[in-house]
């Protein structure tokens, strides 16, 4: 595969990665209420994210409600909030640095080896976008997990799990850093060691002044 075609495949990944982590922060879906057990005991499904809380009547009727304070969160949910925040932004700067960056552009510098920098760093910004998604949503599962496993007097068909921001969540960290790594693979390496490749094949003759041939009889001849 070429730089060029490398850059653009890694870029729209990371493009397409970065919208699903905006749609899996908007989206209310981090965790909804389970139907596992024997019954269901309630006709009204929950649905819980990072900045409301929604119910879904069996009418198909849904009532949505943003949490009223942000200190009387829990931790996972203000630490997930950040990390989606800061991977947002990350992923943001990324997407103008490697616009910047890409062979296939003529914004800003014309030096291959500077836009290739360029490349490798908004693909750095992409990475850790990445990590970022990656963590929030890990760290929301298992808190998740963490509540639904433990031993409680609430019935099991009354408790949380999975909701689809979750797969969401890891599909775009998956895709952020995968586009990520891609950009980072314009190592401007290649083409400096090409430039003194280059150098070093020129004729060294070209260099050197030309020798001068006397014209002074051998002394050799002269004993003779």
């Amino acid at each position: 595969m070429g730089g060029g075609l490398r850059e653009l495949s890694g870029y729209l990944l990371a493009l397409g990665g970065w919208v699903a982590a905006l749609a899996a922060a908007a989206l209310p879906q981090w965790r909804q209420s389970s139907y596992a057990g024997d019954a269901i005991i309630t006709a009204v499904g929950l649905h819980e994210g990072l900045w409301m809380s929604c119910a879904a009547q069996s009418t198909g009727q849904v009532q949505c409600r943003l949490h009223d304070s942000l200190l009387s969160l829990d931790v996972h949910i203000q630490t997930s909030r950040a990390l989606m925040v800061i991977s947002l932004l990350l992923g943001f700067f990324g997407i103008i640095v490697s616009v910047v960056g890409m062979k296939c552009t003529k914004v800003g510098e014309e030096d291959p080896v500077t836009k290739s920098r360029i490349a490798v760093a908004g693909g750095v910004l992409f990475v850790l976008s990445g990590l970022c998604t990656l963590a929030a949503v890990s760290l929301y599962a298992t808190r998740v997990t963490y509540e639904f496993f433990r031993e409680s007097a609430v019935p099991v068909n009354a408790r949380y799990e999975f909701g689809s921001a979750l797969f969401v969540g890891w599909g775009a960290a998956s895709l952020t850093m995968l586009g990520g790594s891609l950009l980072c693979c314009s190592c401007p390496a290649k083409e400096r060691r090409a430039q003194q490749y280059y150098r070093q094949s020129q004729p060294s003759t070209a260099r050197e002044p030309p020798v001068k041939m006397s014209s002074s009889p051998i002394r050799g001849e002269q004993c003779l």
